[in-house]
């Protein structure tokens, strides 16, 4: 299907589940309006009438006439709607399937575990060792999930980087810049050896760089300030 329409996206510049759908627009090159919302009323109408959560992101597509919420739901949605050419989903029932297994995996557990070791570790008023000694044991365990699976082969599903790889990409923290423990604040991920030659690494087509602010991109049309 081609979006004839542009989608609307309500998201953020700075929080990591709009970036994920932002990411798979551009990469599936779905024109878009991308509405920031201001983070201090997402709990209060209008929005609560487009997410009764008050979480962002969302979504609104004139092409079906859809309104979506949570980024996984959204991402699935956006791939099996626009995605004709495969570029990040396979065409097996079983393959698709291994797609939706770490797409749960990462809107479940490295998403939540990794933004909340994040938060503590950043942002928290308080300092609370041990919810930051929880999440940085269960971000250890992510990676260790990730760095089994990874044994023998580049990529999670398939032979490239398909929508799993690519968001899980988009949620490993840059080495060694990042708020995470050892061996991830050391600079180096050398304990999970094939983590560092999987698409989290290096073979995702997702550039950050390249992408991001999102309004350079030609699918970008409108950037707004709503309910400010």
């Amino acid at each position: 299907m081609i979006a004839s329409r542009p989608i609307v996206l309500y998201g953020h510049s700075y929080t990591p589940n709009p970036s994920k759908v932002v990411m798979i627009l551009e990469e599936l090159k779905i024109p878009y309006e991308h509405i920031i919302i201001d983070l201090a009323v997402v709990k209060e109408e209008p929005y609560l009438s487009i997410n009764p959560n008050g979480r962002l992101p969302a979504i609104k597509d004139p092409n079906t006439g859809i309104t979506l919420w949570e980024s996984g739901a959204i991402v699935e949605y956006l791939v099996e709607t626009y995605d004709d050419a495969g570029a990040l989903s396979l065409a097996s029932r079983e393959a698709r399937f291994h797609l939706k297994q770490w797409l749960h995996f990462q809107v479940s557990g490295q998403g939540p575990y990794f933004g909340q070791l994040g938060w503590f570790k950043l942002f928290h008023p308080e300092d609370v060792p041990s919810a930051k000694e929880r999440y940085e044991e269960q971000t250890v365990r992510v990676f260790s999930v990730l760095d089994r699976a990874l044994k023998g082969k580049k990529y999670l599903v398939g032979d490239k980087a398909y929508v799993v790889d690519t968001l899980i990409e988009k949620d490993t923290p840059p080495v060694p810049a990042s708020p995470f423990p050892v061996p991830i604040i050391s600079g180096s991920i050398t304990p999970f050896s094939h983590l560092q030659i999987c698409s989290l690494a290096m073979n995702s087509n997702f550039d950050p760089e390249i992408h991001f602010p999102p309004e350079k991109s030609p699918l970008f049309t409108t950037h707004l300030e709503l309910f400010p």
